[in-house]
């Protein structure tokens, strides 16, 4: 579904990804883990046509989408939510989500996209016509990941879903990326809470100073103990 050959970016001069290759298959969910300032955000933004990359390939379903515009990435298909939520705290619930089709190129409002949202999230339902600046952050994170499902993606990119959220929310959170992996969606995911991260992914990649240090299936690395001993000390505490 998304394949990334050899990837380098750079900010004002300074390498942020060396030549970073990884796959993520159709109907997997597979995460990206490591340092703060390792690369990881990069390697979503650059995927999403939000930064360029100086070299490499970005393939999306086979077809490189390096260059192209990030409103006609996402429209493809390929739609991020980002970190710190973002949601726009001046509209609704509905009208959050309602902007979430539109952006993506679904025009117009179907009943169907919403209520497929309110059911995952049920507390969106509760609270459709509420202000979202007004909601908690637990509620802005679903009603973030409700808005990018609504431009119905292919693949769902998600950056640090877990961030400033209590244990009871992170799990309910991940609950839902589960039952929607279940129905079929391909999940990307950059995720600071590294043992949660690979107990719910089928893959995973280790990346420290713009480089892939190690690949392979999430129930193999879970079990390193070099991944154990540098990562797992403040995800126990939040697992």
């Amino acid at each position: 579904m998304l394949t990334i050959e050899n990837l380098a970016v750079a900010y004002k001069g300074i390498m942020a990804l060396r030549g970073v290759s990884l796959s993520v298959a159709k109907g997997e969910i597979f995460t990206l883990i490591g340092p703060n300032g390792a690369g990881k955000s990069t390697m979503l933004n650059a995927a999403s046509g939000i930064v360029p990359a100086m070299s490499g390939r970005i393939l999306f379903d086979g077809e490189p989408i390096q260059g192209r515009a990030a409103h006609l990435i996402a429209r493809a298909g390929l739609i991020q939510v980002p970190e710190g939520r973002r949601v726009i705290s001046p509209l609704t619930v509905a009208e959050n989500l309602a902007l979430g089709r539109e952006a993506a190129g679904r025009r117009g409002s179907e009943a169907s996209d919403i209520d497929e949202v309110y059911e995952l999230f049920p507390i969106l339902a509760e609270r459709r016509n509420q202000l979202s600046g007004q909601l908690s952050g637990g509620q802005q994170q679903m009603l973030a990941i409700g808005r990018a499902l609504m431009g119905k993606p292919r693949i769902l990119l998600l950056d640090e879903p877990s961030l400033g959220l209590a244990p009871v929310i992170v799990r309910e959170v991940f609950d839902a990326l589960i039952r929607l992996n279940r129905g079929g969606l391909t999940i990307l995911l950059v995720e600071q809470n590294a043992k949660l991260a690979l107990q719910t992914a089928h893959n995973a990649a280790v990346i420290e100073q713009g480089r892939i240090v190690h690949q392979g299936a999430a129930s193999d690395l879970i079990d390193d103990p070099v991944v154990a001993d540098h990562y797992f000390g403040r995800a126990e505490v939040m697992a």
